[in-house]
């Protein structure tokens, strides 16, 4: 009799230990399966010039508004791009009102919007030319030290969202038309709220992988610096088809 209960007693302090060990092993993979509380399950890989309205979100599940027209021929000549020299801070070289502007509409499922020329027309920094290109827009990191900051951003964010008729989204970029790795500078002329296309999950989008195709480019000296500009600030969508690329 003493046999078998130390017997029993040996089983069940073994299959105490195995239960142990299985509920850690699966704590272990749920742990790695979800995801950190506050974080999206399926990042997006940041592009240049990504900077979302983040922290100003509209209801889960609700699509942003945007108030945009239908894109087509702009009547008369289009708005001359602005040269602003602006490194770091968000200058205020036009004075736009709420609801002034209407973003175009191309292929809203696809998140091919273009900015309203009058509000945005684009601006370039002086600083940066055809002749220096290696220790400005072609040098690694060198827009993360003309970048303005979220402190000067986020008052500019939320008047440009008014001034365009948007709600706020999280997947909504404020976005550098002709961006800073193309010699675009830090401008209300040169920044709107761009739309993102249907389904997205953050603020990544077709425009920023054109930008670092474009800026690619002009590092190869396949295009001109002044040519990637003007088509990119013309026409973001058909830049490339536009500069023969």
């Amino acid at each position: 009799m003493t046999f078998s209960r130390s017997r029993l007693a040996l089983l069940a302090a073994l299959l105490i230990v195995g239960l142990v060990i299985l509920g850690f092993l699966y704590a272990n993979t749920q742990k790695h399966q979800s995801p950190a509380p506050g974080t999206n399950a399926s990042p997006t890989s940041q592009g240049d010039d990504e900077d979302s309205t983040d922290g100003q979100d509209t209801a889960a599940g609700t699509a942003p508004t945007v108030a945009a027209i239908p894109a087509g021929p702009l009547p008369g000549a289009a708005p001359a791009v602005k040269t602003v020299h602006s490194p770091g801070t968000v200058a205020v070289d036009l004075n736009l009102t709420a609801g002034q502007c209407k973003a175009r509409t191309i292929d809203a499922a696809a998140g091919l919007y273009l900015p309203d020329p009058a509000c945005t027309p684009g601006a370039v920094d002086p600083a940066v030319t055809q002749d220096n290109l290696g220790s400005t827009i072609c040098k690694p990191g060198y827009t993360m030290t003309v970048r303005a900051p979220a402190s000067d951003t986020d008052k500019a964010k939320a008047l440009s969202l008014a001034q365009y008729g948007q709600t706020r989204a999280s997947t909504t970029e404020y976005d550098h038309l002709i961006s800073l790795q193309l010699g675009g500078t830090n401008a209300v002329s040169n920044l709107w709220p761009e739309p993102n296309r249907a389904g997205a999950n953050g603020t990544t989008n077709p425009k920023d992988a054109i930008e670092t195709r474009l800026n690619k480019a002009v590092c190869a000296h396949k295009v001109t610096l002044a040519a990637a500009q003007k088509a990119i600030a013309t026409n973001w969508v058909t830049a490339e088809k536009d500069l023969g690329m």
